[in-house]
Parts: structure tokens; C-alpha cells; sequence
């Protein structure tokens, strides 16, 4: 009786043991089992409250990092391959990452929203193929200006040279945007890769330098809405942002008569992602057009997604800001890659910043 008790109680502590061993397994199955997403964005490029909305709605957790220019991008996917599982970068940097093989094919079978994104906005030159990257926002640059401080016609990038107004100009602190505006102001192609071209848009840059009151990004924003300078080149979907949030000023924008850039800024997901198939659903998400919908209204740029664009309010979607004429657009031109000559855009930024 002795010995089948004990034997009982063997059995008995072995089955609690084994229990307990099939419990952690469990809990770790459990935790290996949390899908996350790491996403690598512009700075307050997408409306939060949709990353909320996404992660209840899938259980997903969406890990949020943001950069400030594509090159800044650029260098850290780079370096650390397998960290981000979806960035949004723009399109000449999407040629780029393409030509290196540093972006996986997407699965459109996992995202049935791409039939919301408008036929104008496939086969761009950047991924002719459309089998890397799914449209996220469109727009221009241009300047944003107070129409109250300003006497003179605002229609060409030579107004931001006009020494009557030093010390009220903010420019981009980014290479490609700021050297496009040099060499469109020249009568130059913002591509050009002509040395002497370049040399002379970097001397255009230095001449302007003392009228400059700083090189700024994302914080232009702030700075045009608190009235700290006259003039801003920025994104047009930054320049609604600043029209509606500071109604008491006469904050006009323009695209130069000279021409500028026409830009696109896509979701595509890094070679060695390590949760393919979570971007495509957010990109799925994202794409969905009442999600869309409430992103553009968020941001203020140009949306691709046509169904999108359908929901939107009538006055926005005759804003010239945002949608322009064609008669803008055409004079516009898109980015390219340029390969191995984009030293000398960055030998031609750097006598700008040193000067």
C-alpha cells in the first residue's frame, strides 16, 4: 500500500511537473506569437490615431519611428538591414533603394486596396513595374508667403533673392530640394548632373545665404504659423497646414513660374523585413479609402487614392494648393536617382553650408 502510494504520488508530481512545463510553453507560444510591425515615416507624417486604429483592429503592435530627410533614411536601412519593416520614402530614393536590391517585392494579393489608387499615379518612372512600392501622398514645392508684408509679385524663385527682404526668408535644409531651386531659378533641369551647373547653383545658394534667417524642416511649420519670417519654401501639404492654422495671417502659396518639383512619397518594405506580411496589411490599411480619407485630412497633402479623394469636401478638392492646375503640373518635374552623381550634389551642398 506504501509503495502505491508513493507510486501515486510520483505520478502525481511528475504529472504536475509535466504540467507546468506544457503551461510555460504555452506562455512562451503565447509570446512569440505577439506580431509586431516597425515603421520608419517622415516626422508627423501620418494621423496617430490610425496607428490606434490598426493595432485594435489586428492586434498587431506598431512600433513608430520617424526620420527627417531620405538621405537620413536612407543611411539607416542601410546600415542596419532587417530593423524597419516599412518606410515611405520618395520616389527618387525609391529608384535608388530599387537599383541596390534594398527592397522587397510587394504581395499585391495582400493588398486588394490598391484598386482605390488612380492610373496617373502607376508606371511613374521611379518603379515602372509597380512591383515595389503602393502611392502614399503627392504634392509640390513651392513658397508659402505673408501677402501682407510683401510688395512685390511673388511668381519666381528670384523673390527669395530679393535683399529687401533679409533676415525673412526660411530655405529647406535639404540638398536635392534646395539645389533644385537654384538650378530651376537658373534655367536648369533639377537633375542636372554638369558640374559647372551645380557649381553655379551652389554659388547662386551662397549669394542668397545672408538674406537667409535659417535652413529649417519640419519645424517651418511652427515658425510660418508664429509669423517669424515672410517667406518659407515648403511642401504644399505643409502649406495648408500653415493657412489653416493661422487663419489672422495672409499666408498665400505659389509655385514659381520657372518650374519646380512634383514629388510622390510611397510605402515600400525593406529587404530582410522581418514582418513582411504585417506591412502589407498596414499598407492595406492605409490604403482602405475612409482611412485614407482621414490621413490626407490630417496631413493636407495630395492623395493617390482616387475613392479617397471622392469622400473628401468639394472645396478642398478644388484647393490649387493641393490639387494644381495642369498647367502647373507640367511645368513640374520629378526626381530621378542619380546614381553615383549625387557626390556632386553633396560636394555642392556642403560649399553651401560651409560658406
Amino acid at each position: 500500500m506504501k509503495k502505491l502510494k508513493k507510486s501515486i504520488a510520483i505520478l502525481s508530481s511528475l504529472f504536475l511537473i509535466s504540467s507546468s512545463f506544457v503551461g510555460c510553453s504555452k506562455n512562451e507560444d503565447s509570446s512569440k506569437s505577439t506580431r509586431t510591425l516597425n515603421v520608419f515615416n517622415y516626422g508627423d507624417y501620418i494621423n496617430e490615431d490610425l496607428i490606434s486604429k490598426f493595432e485594435e483592429e489586428t492586434g498587431i503592435d506598431v512600433i513608430y519611428d520617424t526620420y527627417e530627410s531620405n538621405e537620413i533614411m536612407y543611411q539607416k536601412v542601410k546600415n542596419s538591414p532587417g530593423t524597419y519593416d516599412l518606410i515611405f520614402p520618395s520616389d527618387y530614393m525609391v529608384e535608388k533603394m530599387i537599383n541596390e536590391d534594398m527592397l522587397e517585392k510587394i504581395d499585391f494579393n495582400n493588398i486588394p486596396n490598391y484598386k482605390n489608387i488612380g492610373e496617373d499615379f502607376k508606371n511613374l518612372p521611379y518603379d515602372p513595374k509597380n512591383e515595389y512600392s503602393v502611392p502614399y501622398m503627392w504634392g509640390t514645392i513651392g513658397i508659402i508667403y505673408d501677402a501682407d508684408k510683401v510688395d512685390d509679385p511673388v511668381d519666381s524663385w528670384d523673390i527669395l533673392w530679393n535683399s529687401k527682404y533679409k533676415g525673412e526668408i526660411f530655405m529647406f535644409d535639404s540638398i536635392r530640394d534646395t539645389l533644385a531651386i537654384s538650378l530651376v531659378k537658373l534655367g536648369y533641369s533639377l537633375n542636372s548632373v554638369d558640374k559647372n551647373e551645380l557649381d553655379e547653383a551652389a554659388k547662386e545658394l551662397i549669394r542668397q545665404k545672408p538674406l537667409v534667417q535659417s535652413y529649417v524642416m519640419d519645424e517651418v511649420k511652427d515658425k510660418m504659423i508664429n509669423g517669424e519670417a515672410t517667406f518659407a519654401t515648403v511642401y504644399s501639404g505643409d502649406a495648408i497646414f500653415i493657412q489653416e492654422e493661422a487663419p489672422d495671417l495672409n499666408l498665400q502659396y505659389v509655385v514659381p513660374k520657372e518650374g519646380s518639383n512634383k514629388w510622390f512619397d510611397v510605402m515600400v518594405i525593406p529587404k530582410g523585413a522581418k514582418h513582411k506580411s504585417e506591412a502589407e496589411e498596414f499598407i492595406n490599411f492605409l490604403s482602405e479609402p475612409e482611412n485614407a480619407k482621414e490621413n490626407v485630412e490630417y496631413i493636407g497633402y495630395a492623395t493617390p487614392n482616387t475613392a479617397a479623394y471622392e469622400l473628401l469636401d468639394e472645396e478642398t478638392q478644388e484647393d490649387e494648393t493641393v490639387y494644381p492646375p495642369e498647367e502647373v503640373l507640367d511645368k513640374c518635374d520629378i526626381f530621378k536617382d542619380l546614381g553615383n552623381k549625387i557626390k556632386l550634389y553633396d560636394d555642392a551642398w556642403l560649399k553651401v553650408k560651409i560658406a
